[in-house]
């Protein structure tokens, strides 16, 4: 099935409004204010980042899910292929998957995030906030309030390891081919 007709079976889905409580697939009018930022991370130090895919932030993309509550969250993501697999806050340690994509959807409070490794870059997030890191991608949690709350999933058939030292030749090569999903966890 090609992306277009892929697209429209999910909007069609969601408007009959199946019995499961999807909220379906977001058309791209309903993101108009969403601005995406992208960062091209490279190695620093020990933490390998991925040079291939950038790291997508959505300011404010999950406005109007019905936050705090994570089920529009978790179902927005479910829709494009990146099921939901956990609500809990960011470790507060260098770390990164060599073998799974992540989304994490900000749905209460705020944190300080490095992204890249130590000395990479810092990110103020809030809720409403989407961050995409491709396999390899380093972070961490700098600081957050008491009530930080995000939901994180991965793309269909990948499931996470949890790094902390730098990559083994299989990790490099598992960042390498992790298959990169054909939709995007916010606008499909």
């Amino acid at each position: 099935m090609d992306m277009f007709s892929h697209r429209l079976m999910l909007h069609y889905l969601a408007n009959l409004g199946e019995a499961s409580g999807d909220f379906g697939t977001p058309s791209q009018r309903e993101y108009p204010a969403v601005q995406v930022e992208r960062l091209l991370l490279t190695r620093n130090d020990w933490m390998p980042n991925n040079s291939n895919h950038p790291v997508l932030l959505y300011r404010q993309a999950l406005k109007g899910k019905g936050l705090p509550d994570p089920g529009g969250t978790q179902q927005l993501f479910k829709a494009h292929g990146w099921p939901a697999q956990w609500v809990d806050g960011i470790y507060d340690y260098h770390h990164y998957h060599s073998n799974a994509h992540e989304v994490l959807g900000v749905i209460q409070g705020h944190a300080r995030v490095m992204l890249g490794g130590p000395n990479g870059q810092e990110l103020d997030v809030q809720a409403g906030d989407v961050l995409v890191l491709p396999a390899g991608t380093g972070h961490c949690n700098l600081g957050s309030s008491d009530d930080f709350l995000v939901v994180g999933g991965y793309p269909h058939g990948q499931e996470p390891d949890l790094c902390r030292t730098a990559p083994t030749d299989d990790q490099r090569r598992a960042i390498e081919q992790t298959p990169y999903p054909s939709f995007d966890p916010v606008l499909g």
